[in-house]
């Protein structure tokens, strides 16, 4: 049996066994729990009762939240003339064509979001190879293959979330730091869930929904009435 660490152990007995926690309750116990040296990642996890083989079973969106996430996030725009200068404006932190796209090519990585044109897909898709596997690819489902670059990249650094349905059914989502309030983390929490809920496929329709939150040191699960239902 692994052995814990005394916080970790003072942190357990905060979390009563088998309980359910309402939304509220869930984001306070979040924030008292960790006790990472550092301003810890809040996350969900939906399961949305999903088989992700199925072409419309295959959720996948962005959201701007709310109150952000609490990090700063680096976007590479691949754009040429108007659009270039547009994604400059709106602060991409690297914006170019044939040239950036031998720098990633090259090993460059420095960057968390790729926005890219309709136009420059052809060129981006050579590097589907390595942004692929990374998650990266910009996609039109996601708001990253546009033609309003400067809206993509604000939405970004505006704190905007991709989510994405993986092999085994279910969405991961960060909503914000330990350090934000409590009702902040739940503001952001039902704008991420409504949009999720809103985009469930029908053939899921009838099976229960069930959902947890953690940071990065606990796991921890709730329900609340109009979120846990039977449809």
């Amino acid at each position: 049996m692994p052995k814990h660490g005394k916080k970790y152990l003072e942190a357990a007995k905060l979390v009563e066994a088998g309980k359910f926690y309402t939304v509220d309750e869930a984001m306070e116990l979040v924030k008292k729990t960790s006790y990472a040296g550092f301003d810890a990642t809040v996350e969900v996890s939906f399961n949305l009762s999903v088989d992700p083989k199925q072409a419309d079973q295959q959720i996948r969106g962005s959201l701007v939240l709310p109150n952000g996430t609490g990090k700063t996030q680096k976007v590479i725009v691949f754009a040429e003339g108007p659009q270039a200068e547009a994604a400059k404006a709106a602060g991409a932190d690297e914006v170019g064509s044939d040239d950036l796209v031998e720098k990633v090519q090259n090993g460059y990585f420095d960057f968390d979001v790729v926005v890219a044109t309709p136009m420059m897909m052809a060129k981006v898709g050579r590097l589907g190879r390595v942004l692929g596997p990374k998650g990266l690819m910009p996609n039109p489902k996601t708001g990253t293959v546009t033609m309003d670059v400067a809206k993509a990249v604000e939405n970004v650094k505006a704190g905007q979330v991709e989510y994405r349905v993986d092999k085994q059914g279910l969405i991961h989502a960060p909503i914000g730091k330990v350090s934000f309030e409590s009702a902040k983390l739940a503001e952001n929490f039902n704008a991420l869930r409504e949009v999720i809920l809103r985009a469930r496929p029908a053939a899921a329709k009838g099976h229960e929904v069930g959902c947890s939150i953690s940071n990065i040191w606990s796991w921890y699960l709730f329900r609340s009435n109009d979120f846990n239902v039977i449809e």
